[in-house]
């Protein structure tokens, strides 16, 4: 092996006898009489590297300094690995500066949010941190894995559109070559115009914008959505059924491909039943109602009746998971199929109390979405591009979208999403 290659610190297993290459960034320093320990950390693990005083002296060394080091890899007890490295040269690649404003080399980061998201890439640092993203990278990459195996395509639709798919007023606007136009709140048009092309069957991952004034704990301006959407379908109990095997799948995927993250994280992860629990809203309301005493509910869960209820299936069942169906039609967007006359074929997900999922089978009729639209207040003219692929034969069909960063909070016990955000867009936030 050329000493000049560079070896990742979790192989060093392999390498005790031989002169190693390890790159990193000097993670603790503890300064002896006689001798000098530093910690390396590379994106595989920390070591235990020994330098003389003479050779730490020489050296601009301070927590986060970029080195590269050339030594022997030796067997050694310490607290590590059953190995360190007998430093014979290193090199500075870039020094830090010697104040940092705060210690990532804890086993979690003691600072305040904002702290943390303001210093955003050396927060990043730390292996709690870097634990949650493992996990939310598995999460979307075994979501997309799940629907390729069920014959999904993945898509990729615009983000600059010219409606939003929901209507009203919470878009972002932009000009666009003098002409006005807004960030997509959803590829919602995008899935169902690709469903009836005769694809049939579609997925996406990517961000969506919602131009909502608020600053809660589970809302973010710009977020990650994991959509789907599906033809020829009966009913919006498929669609249920779907997502149950899919979140097995995720979940499956998590456990398998993370165990040192969980570890890390000190998470254990839920149990997808084979039938998750299904309740009406308007029996949820009653639920709520009778055994909580919340009269104020109509329509639609505020976040303690999102816990609450979630609470109470949990007690009777042992499910961390409740789909609510049968939405009104007047909180769900033009495009839901309504069920009654009231009612409509629309579900969320709650998991732990939280609402993760939304879905719901979809109006597939020119003539009955036209209508929809008018009820809500919408021109139909509007959307022509849109109500154009409805003209030539369109097949019942449905989908859902579930929040990547919700999931991934809730999954992994955090109470805001701007934890498992990477860089999270709210009212308050436009860098880093």
């Amino acid at each position: 092996m050329s000493n000049k290659t560079r070896v990742m610190i979790e192989t060093l297993q392999e390498e005790i006898g031989n002169v190693v290459c390890i790159s990193g960034w000097i993670h603790r320093i503890r300064i002896l009489k006689n001798v000098v320990f530093i910690v390396v950390r590379d994106r595989t693990g920390l070591v235990q590297c020994v330098m003389s005083p003479e050779q730490f002296e020489a050296n601009h060394i301070y927590l986060e300094t970029v080195v590269r080091l050339f030594g022997t890899c030796t067997a050694a007890k310490n607290t590590l690995n059953p190995f360190e490295v007998l430093v014979e040269s290193i090199e500075i690649l870039n020094e830090s500066e010697p104040e940092l404003p705060f210690m990532v080399n804890g086993e979690t980061l003691d600072v305040q949010l904002d702290t943390l998201l303001n210093h955003r890439v050396l927060s990043l640092r730390n292996r709690s941190e870097q634990a949650i993203f493992k996990v939310q990278s598995t999460l979307s990459e075994a979501f997309g894995a799940f629907l390729r195996g069920n014959d999904f395509l993945e898509i990729h639709t615009p983000k600059i559109v010219k409606e939003g798919a929901e209507g009203g007023a919470n878009v972002f606007s932009m000009d666009y070559f003098g002409e006005k136009a807004y960030l997509a709140q959803s590829p919602q048009f995008y899935k169902q115009m690709m469903v009836i092309s005769g694809v049939e069957r579609v997925f996406e991952v990517g961000p969506v914008f919602r131009a909502e004034p608020h600053s809660t704990s589970r809302h973010l301006n710009e977020y990650i959505s994991m959509d789907l959407e599906m033809g020829f379908i009966e009913d919006e109990s498929e669609l249920m059924a779907l997502e149950t095997n899919l979140l097995k799948a995720m979940i499956g995927k998590v456990a398998q491909e993370c165990p040192k993250e969980l570890e890390i994280l000190k998470v254990a992860l839920p149990k997808v039943p084979d039938k998750i629990p299904r309740m009406k809203l308007s029996e949820a309301i009653d639920v709520l109602k009778s055994l909580y005493g919340k009269t104020e509910l109509e329509g639609d869960l505020d976040p303690e009746g999102e816990r609450l209820i979630a609470q109470h299936v949990y007690e009777l069942s042992g499910s961390e998971f409740l789909f609510l169906t049968h939405y009104p039609q007047y909180k769900r967007p033009m495009y839901t199929m309504p069920s009654g006359e009231t009612e409509t074929k629309g579900f969320d997900l709650l998991f732990r109390g939280l609402e993760i999922t939304t879905g719901g089978l979809r109006i597939h009729k020119l003539d009955q979405l036209k209508e929809s639209m008018k009820k809500k207040g919408l021109d139909p003219e509007a959307y022509e591009s849109y109500l154009e692929a409805f003209k030539y034969g369109a097949p019942p069909h449905g989908g859902l979208a579930i929040g990547l960063e919700r999931l991934t909070a809730q999954l992994l016990g955090y109470k805001n999403i701007r934890r498992t955000t990477l860089f999270p867009r709210d009212g308050q936030r436009l860098t880093p």
